[in-house]
């Protein structure tokens, strides 16, 4: 009788022990993993269970798992963070990016393309955060972050973005800092009179906050002079957004027409800690300042769309093909993983995300690097021409599998959050 108690204790701890050890809710097979944070550069299986991390090995044993993902010969990475959209969709015709027509739904644009964390760029101000909220971030799966427009308003359109009445320094930061959940810096955008005004305001907001700022800088008239924003104004840690944006004035840029060449203080202030963000947009990247930038070893830390109506269907197109122009200039793959995960990641004071540590959350995607003639152009009409081009196989979003382009999942299972009839 003992021992046949004994015997039955022992079996149900060994079946409790296997179960543990073999039960995952997803197995990813023969992917190469690219993980900067962790300095993963090979093939490696990911196990995910519960919405987390669970392993990370050379080989996992799928059995007992409810899905299995064939990754072969594509590769897998941590889920793409886009730090620079705009999200804040409404139908305020009146308006502009601030619940307004010119936004974008978010988890229309983000799995597709690997996405699962965007930083919506300064849409809302205080005031008008809180729709945006309840709106936008609370209803995504995507997870959706943001930065607190200088302006009270955010980005409503023509006189309000001009209003230095409605840059409040104090209001902003301590708004930001009471909802920090949600919110990861401060943007200044739009403004285009002579005044460093709206630049200090918000510095005086992140330092308040305890966050970034991200400037959105050109549209001065007469200009301000960029050495000076970058040297005298802006934060280690603080982000230049549209940092290879082409514009009128030669002092707006960072390479010098005659030279050819990234100007010196750029480098300089590169040094001291300034971020340089993509920010690509409609008009907002030209080839004439990213080709230099990269070939002289001065790469951005960000990535980032400026998704908006009036740049996917122009020469930005998503994130993919973005971060495919960095591939087709020099960059290699590492680095431009790295510049859509982990290196935004620690920008916006978020490391918990950009990365496949165990325990984390379980934001994956699977990547394609597809061979073949691709023509990437920019809004001059300059075309690079290269054979290869990353395209989304599968996006997992907290564990659970959110885009799966050709059913790579065994078995494959519709999860649809909003079902119509």
């Amino acid at each position: 009788m003992k021992k046949s108690i004994f015997t039955l204790f022992f079996m149900s701890i060994m079946a409790a022990l296997f179960a543990q050890a073999q039960s995952y809710d997803i197995v990813i097979r023969g992917g190469h993993v690219i993980d900067p944070k962790n300095n993963i550069n090979e093939p490696m299986d990911v196990a995910v269970r519960d919405g987390k991390i669970a392993m990370v090995a050379k080989k996992i044993d799928p059995a007992g798992a409810v899905q299995v993902v064939n990754a072969e010969g594509f590769y897998v990475t941590p889920g793409l963070i886009d730090m620079h959209v705009h999200v804040f969709q409404g139908t305020n015709l009146d308006q502009t990016y601030m619940n307004g027509p010119n936004s974008v739904t978010p988890d229309g644009f983000t799995f597709r393309v690997g996405v699962t964390t965007v930083v919506d760029a300064g849409c809302a101000g205080w005031r008008t955060f809180p729709d945006f909220k309840r709106q936008t971030i609370d209803r995504s799966q995507t997870r959706v972050l943001a930065l607190l427009n200088i302006v009270g308003e955010g980005m409503r359109g023509g006189p309000f973005e001009q209003n230095l009445k409605d840059m409040d320094a104090r209001l902003t930061g301590e708004f930001a800092k009471r909802n920090s959940e949600d919110i990861v810096g401060i943007k200044l955008a739009h403004f285009n009179g002579p005044d460093w005004t709206p630049t200090d305001r918000s510095v005086e907001a992140g330092k308040i906050a305890d966050m970034p700022v991200m400037i959105d800088f050109g549209g001065s008239n007469p200009p301000l002079s960029i050495e000076d924003l970058f040297l005298k104004h802006l934060r280690p840690g603080d982000i230049y957004t549209h940092c290879f944006a082409q514009l009128g004035n030669s002092r707006e840029s960072i390479v010098d027409p005659q030279t050819g060449k990234v100007k010196p203080f750029v480098v300089e202030a590169v040094k001291r800690g300034l971020i340089l963000d993509v920010g690509y947009g409609g008009i907002s990247f030209a080839y004439s300042q990213a080709i230099p930038a990269i070939k002289s070893g001065l790469y951005p830390q960000a990535i980032s769309t400026d998704l908006h109506i009036g740049s996917m269907n122009g020469a930005m197109k998503d994130q993919l093909t973005t971060m495919s122009k960095f591939l087709a200039m020099g960059m290699d793959l590492q680095s431009v993983i790295n510049a859509s995960t982990w290196k935004p990641a620690q920008v916006i004071k978020r490391e918990e995300l950009g990365h496949l540590s165990v325990g984390s959350e379980a934001d994956i995607a699977i990547l394609n690097l597809r061979k073949g003639n691709f023509g990437l152009f920019d809004y001059t009409g300059y075309k690079l021409e290269t054979d290869k081009k990353l395209e989304c196989e599968m996006t997992i979003r907290a564990g659970r599998i959110v885009y799966d382009l050709n059913g790579i999942a065994n078995p494959v299972i519709v999860q649809n959050r909003r079902s119509r009839r």
